[in-house]
């Protein structure tokens, strides 16, 4: 038997094939089965054309027959089969497809390029597909008859030293593929390629929705007849794939409790998603989309072991198990997949060429997602708020991130809770119901909504009728500095110097009392000793006696974020505070009394109210035991 030599520079370019061209040994199976179909889709496209074959869909299947004892995998197609020419051509010739031949004649016929039958689907595109099978191989056998042809041929090949063609004995056409596994080593199990669960899995995760039956024996047991403990085992020809994609059937054909279902086994969930979203898109890229919004976040999911992304489909083949470009990062809580033909793949079938596609993709997927949520937002209040439990930090991380420039995107579907409703409202509600001398959208950040609600900064703009938004995620302030302003209408803190609460009468009189006692809050300033930038006379306390602010650009609530932060820097971030005395409150004419009879006093009353001011705020203190012992030295006065 003579050995013929690859053409198209054989051995480098199979070498090249075994060794590099794709990422993991199980592809193989994957791109053998697509073959396999492509095969009968050919055949199958005869049939539809010339209505002479007298065959139909249900006549053609795919079967993988392991056989642990002769160390072999067989895949076995009914489809068109090959001629000697065909296999010479197509296997002696590497990276020559003979599906993409098939695919451009199907499409174009007298000049004139024809879309051809809908049901028909080549996965073929480079040649190079079946070349993997060398990766878990020592020697492949291919025996093929082609349709209609009285003569059948083998195929024979251990790699690159060449191949050979042979007349053979096949009764029926079609082609099988006789993979001789190589022997196990300490690092590779090929044997598990005989296993038939093993088989059923990489079916299922790759190849489960080819359009064809996919078959195997596979053996089970049952209880034996008239016998309560005794087993015996038997073989079912088993159908291993789905074939028939749920998200290519029309919605009106499926149940929500189909969609659920598919999302449990598909995800791993023991619950019913949030919400289905079922799209199918055409225009300079087709495709279908079934995506779900899980009704609660993974255990992982703010934690940098998650991965986002969507399954990445070509004609219902396996590219890729999370495709991260297909989603931005403020939607990565959405599970789901997207199948195209319009793919531009890779000669390795597992990455894109080119990214236009996957872009236009992700555009179309990203504007779909975002209008189902304000679809939930607008008409199903109750199950949105759940959702915003879930994932509402991620989409504030998605305000903030790259400077900004989502949030035009991301601002409706936000919820702050609101100091006057008591409950969760939209920037929109809150701008709707702002009172007409209303200047700013004031908001307030603290660890808890009850602590908010307790902060003394909030009593001015309470008493004035104004409605707060309270904000306890740590990453709220940073959102709402990129913001900046909703519907033209600014955010304003309620911790800053301005709350254009003040007229220009209560701002003299308040001028005035700070000239008066602009010696006093100096002194207050240096005996504090660098822990405060200023001290000043407050605008916004009415019965509590001090409080902190801060100039700059970090507040409070900044400094404690960046200073809890994994990576933070062993010099902790430092806001510029403020402390604010209330000139209203019993306790500023006891510091006047103090700063003209016992200023040593007046140091420690200083040091007192800081350190009150720090814990209305939740900051730590530095020294709780001198804290302690102040207050002690005070109640003994």
């Amino acid at each position: 038997m003579a050995l013929k030599q690859f053409k198209a520079e054989s051995k480098r370019l199979l070498d090249l094939m075994i060794n590099s061209i794709y990422t993991h040994k199980e592809i193989f199976l994957r791109e053998l089965i697509s073959n396999a179909s492509d095969a009968i889709d050919k055949l199958y496209y005869k049939a539809l054309t010339d209505g002479k074959t007298g065959l139909n869909r249900d006549d053609f299947v795919i079967r993988v027959l392991p056989d642990k004892e002769k160390h072999t995998l067989t895949i076995t197609d009914n489809g068109c089969g090959m001629t000697k020419e065909e296999l010479e051509n197509n296997l002696g010739t590497i990276a020559k497809s003979g599906s993409l031949n098939f695919k451009n004649d199907m499409q174009q016929k007298d000049g004139q390029k024809q879309d051809g039958p809908k049901d028909v689907e080549i996965i073929g595109q480079f040649g190079v597909g079946f070349y993997s099978a060398f990766m878990v191989s020592r020697h492949v056998t291919v025996r093929s008859r082609a349709f209609g042809s009285d003569e059948a041929w083998q195929w024979e090949s251990s790699g690159t030293e060449g191949y050979s063609v042979e007349p053979c004995d096949k009764k029926d056409r079609g082609t099988e593929v006789i993979l001789e596994l190589k022997p196990d080593t300490d690092d590779e199990k090929y044997s598990q390629f005989t296993d038939t669960y093993a088989l059923k899995t990489l079916v299922k995760k790759y190849s489960d929705y080819i359009r064809y039956p996919i078959k195997m024996d596979v053996e089970k047991s049952r209880l034996k007849k008239d016998s309560k403990d005794q087993y015996e085992t038997y073989t079912e020809n088993e159908t291993l794939n789905s074939m028939v994609p749920l998200w290519r059937k029309n919605k009106n054909e499926i149940t929500q409790e189909q969609y659920n279902q598919f999302y449990k086994d598909k995800f791993s969930d023991y619950d019913n998603p949030a919400k289905t979203i079922h799209m199918y898109a055409e225009g300079a890229v087709t495709f279908h989309a079934l995506m779900y919004i899980p009704a609660h976040a993974p255990f992982n999911f703010y934690t940098r072991d998650y991965e986002k992304g969507l399954q990445l489909y070509s004609n219902g083949v396996l590219i890729m198990d999370k495709c991260a470009d297909l989603l931005p990062d403020y939607f990565s809580f959405v599970r789901g997949l997207v199948d195209s033909q319009d793919l531009s793949l890779n000669i390795s079938r597992e990455a894109l060429q080119h990214d236009r596609q996957l872009k236009l993709i992700a555009e179309r997927v990203e504007k779909k997602i975002h209008s189902e949520l304000e679809s939930m937002l607008k008409n199903n209040r109750e199950e949105y708020e759940k959702f915003f439990k879930n994932f509402g930090l991620q989409l504030k991380y998605g305000v903030y991130q790259d400077y900004g420039v989502h949030k035009n995107v991301l601002q409706d579907l936000l919820l702050y809770y609101s100091s006057s409703e008591k409950k969760m409202v939209t920037l929109k509600e809150y701008v709707g119901r702002m009172k007409k001398d209303q200047k700013y959208i004031y908001y307030a950040c603290g660890d808890s909504i009850d602590r908010v609600d307790k902060l003394p900064q909030t009593e001015t703009v309470r008493d004035h009728g104004y409605e707060i938004l309270y904000m306890t995620d740590p990453i709220d302030e940073f959102a709402v500095r990129m913001l900046m302003k909703y519907d033209d209408k600014e955010f304003r803190s309620v911790s800053a110097d301005d709350l254009g609460l003040e007229t220009e009468e209560e701002k003299k009189e308040a001028a005035k009392k700070v000239e008066e006692n602009k010696d006093m809050l100096t002194f207050l300033k240096n005996s504090l000793k660098g822990k405060v930038s200023n001290v000043i006379l407050s605008q916004k306390l009415k019965t509590h006696p001090v409080c902190l602010s801060t100039n700059g650009a970090i507040s409070m609530e900044m400094e404690k974020v960046l200073n809890s932060l994994p990576n933070a820097e062993k010099e902790k971030v430092k806001a510029q505070r403020v402390l604010e005395i209330n000139a209203n409150h019993p306790i500023f004419k006891k510091l006047c009394d103090l700063y003209q009879s016992d200023k040593d006093r007046l140091k420690e009353y200083a040091s007192l109210l800081y350190t009150q001011a720090l814990l209305i705020e939740g900051v730590q203190i530095d020294d709780p035991v001198e804290f302690s012992n102040q207050i002690c030295r005070l109640m003994v006065q």
